[in-house]
């Protein structure tokens, strides 16, 4: 009976992952669970027009601004519990713009992996766009899922970006989605013979492995933990070792996406911004 009943659930398991797969990479909220304000921050709410809506996004900035940096998060939640990552800069002289892809936050839609990809590629393009904004050097900043988003969408965007981007972060990204999703089905054991299927099953042509050659020529921080067990360090091996040069990898002791939470990490992020604005 428990075979039985262990059988059924792989089989329906199996068909939710090879009919669904991308709908299990997005974890949206709906709900902004703080603002800016709540830390003590100025800040503006923006929108961002997209195809068939707009996004919303928070523009936090500093009082004598040196950059810009477009912030892409990751696969759950929404800009109001990501905000930790980045709230520190604009004192740090870095304007910051954290936006939602369609389906998070206050932002309409439904989330897919193209959808996400064109809410960064028109946020890109916002930022081109405006006045103040546009004579400062531009950075961008991705996070697990947003890493490769962010990844993907800077390579499309490589001749808009040309000569603007001057740095790129990458934090806990992974390197193609086949391969996360395998490491991610062997690790229970009703999806451990699911491993091929589910690789299979993954969307193809968003694979930040591939994005990187693909990349505008600007400095590259890989930034990953030790300790990550959601997206394990040989990920950042892996797209380190692919990446063009100018490029540095930065490992820490700690989980996944706990980097910029402490004193020493804040630290080699600013070395990376003044290196890569001095160039």
């Amino acid at each position: 009976m428990a075979a039985l009943f262990l059988n059924r659930c792989s089989a329906l398991l199996l068909v939710l992952l090879l009919t669904g797969c991308e709908a299990l990479l997005f974890y949206p909220q709906r709900q902004l669970l703080r603002d800016p304000a709540a830390v003590g921050l100025a800040y503006r709410e923006v929108s961002i027009p997209v195809a068939d809506s707009a996004l919303h996004g928070w523009w936090l900035p500093a009082q004598e601004p040196r950059a810009t940096l477009l912030f892409a998060h990751g696969n759950a939640e929404n800009i109001s519990t990501h905000l930790a990552s980045v709230y520190w800069l604009p004192s740090e002289g870095i304007n910051v713009l954290l936006v939602d892809y369609r389906g998070y936050g206050r932002s309409p839609g439904r989330p897919s992996l193209d959808n996400a990809v064109a809410d960064l590629q028109a946020s890109w393009h916002w930022l081109l766009a405006q006045g103040d904004a546009a004579p400062l050097p531009l950075l961008g900043f991705g996070q697990s899922l947003g890493a490769s988003l962010m990844g993907v969408a800077v390579a499309r965007e490589r001749e808009a970006l040309a000569g603007r981007l001057k740095g790129l972060v990458l934090d806990a990204g992974f390197a193609d989605y086949a391969s996360i999703a395998r490491e991610q089905a062997a690790k229970a054991p009703l999806t451990w013979l699911l491993q091929l299927p589910v690789a299979w099953a993954m969307p193809k042509g968003y694979d930040l492995i591939d994005a990187l050659p693909q990349l505008p020529r600007a400095p590259l921080l890989i930034v990953h933990g030790r300790q990550d067990t959601v997206v394990g360090v040989q990920h950042a091996q892996r797209l380190f070792e692919r990446a063009a040069q100018p490029k540095q990898l930065y490992l820490y002791d700690g989980g996944h996406i706990g980097s910029f939470h402490d004193r020493l990490s804040r630290q080699r992020l600013l070395d990376f911004i003044a290196d890569s604005l001095a160039d």
